[in-house]
């Protein structure tokens, strides 16, 4: 569903950029700064992040410098059935909420009166624009899990509503966080960057642009190795097996395997100027929650907006090189049309 109030002109969407501040550091962040400490955290959506989170926040953390957050109320929409998790999975993870004395509330209006930051976890993209607009309008920090939307354009809308609000959104995949993944990023384990090939899971949702549903994380990894700036995507896709080939603006190349048959995990190849050598371990969703808590904290985005986006438009890219039998898309172009 296309908001009203979301139908921002173009000069609308050009002076909402001005919202955004850069940090000490080149981090982005919005002003105003958050009026009060954030503390307690909602979450929209009971699925295996919103159960694992919880498990991290409320227990492995409790002890350590994020003693101060706590998840405190849950609420949990109904789900398209397409995508729902069973019964016993719900069940499960409800009794992982129930243990740390969570919250279940009747609404999202409710939640936000009880929480100051929110996790929008519905494992679905398509509710993600109608569950985010209140959040947004009541001034919370929010992170949004992954697919960020269904279509790109609804992940514009999404950036264009935390623009007009004033509030800033991360998301992220935790395989961003892999072992080493920011050191190699930044030349200290193989030297410059010079190239990567990663792989990953890519199932196909129907609704969903076909590399958002599952795919996104191996994308996310090719671009915590590579940095921003692809200009050019194709993709060669089969019915078990995506390749999709990206090539940077300084000419490196950095590719995407999606798996849908056989054996299925994550990994990958960085090539650098001294070494080669892999892309780093996935070992466990607390380092994305780290990010998620100082993010809360500050307001800075651990990850630019701008880079954010552009991981979709590779996406979005992939999926047009797929109807066009593999030929180059440019991402650029993408960017452009749609005035990001």
């Amino acid at each position: 569903m296309y908001h009203k109030e979301m139908n921002l002109s173009r000069r609308l969407f050009i002076n909402s950029m001005m919202l955004i501040g850069v940090g000490l550091e080149g981090k982005e962040t919005f002003f105003p700064v958050h009026p009060a400490p954030v503390k307690r955290i909602g979450m929209i959506g009971l699925s295996v992040h919103s159960a694992d989170f919880t498990e991290i926040i409320n227990g492995e953390l409790a002890k350590t410098d994020y003693t101060d957050f706590k998840v405190t109320a849950i609420y949990h929409p109904p789900g398209n059935p397409d995508v729902e998790f069973s019964d016993a999975q719900l069940e499960n993870f409800k009794s992982v909420m129930v243990r740390h004395k969570v919250n279940f509330v009747s609404s999202i209006e409710v939640l936000l009166k009880e929480v100051d930051a929110v996790m929008v976890l519905t494992n679905d993209g398509r509710p993600h624009l109608d569950e985010i607009i209140p959040v947004l309008k009541a001034g919370k920090r929010v992170y949004l899990d992954k697919p960020i939307a269904d279509t790109f354009e609804n992940v514009l809308r999404i950036y264009e509503a935390s623009r007009q609000y004033k509030v800033p959104v991360f998301s992220a995949s935790a395989l961003r966080y892999v072992n080493n993944g920011a050191e190699t990023a930044k030349g200290q384990v193989v030297g410059d960057v010079m190239g990567a090939e990663v792989y990953g899971p890519a199932p196909i949702q129907p609704a969903h642009v076909d590399l958002f549903w599952d795919g996104t994380h191996a994308v996310e990894l090719l671009y915590t190795m590579m940095g921003s700036e692809c200009e050019w995507v194709s993709r060669t896709h089969q019915p078990d097996t995506d390749v999709v080939v990206g090539t940077w603006k300084d000419g490196r190349i950095g590719t995407v395997r999606g798996i849908r048959k056989g054996r299925a995990g994550f990994g990958g190849t960085v090539y650098g100027s001294k070494a080669i050598g892999s892309v780093g371990k996935f070992e466990g969703y607390k380092p994305l929650v780290v990010a998620i808590l100082n993010f809360f904290r500050s307001g800075e985005l651990p990850v630019p907006e701008r880079e954010t986006v552009e991981i979709y438009a590779f996406m979005e890219a992939a999926q047009q090189s797929k109807s066009q039998n593999g030929k180059q898309v440019s991402v650029t172009e993408i960017l452009k049309k749609y005035q990001y």
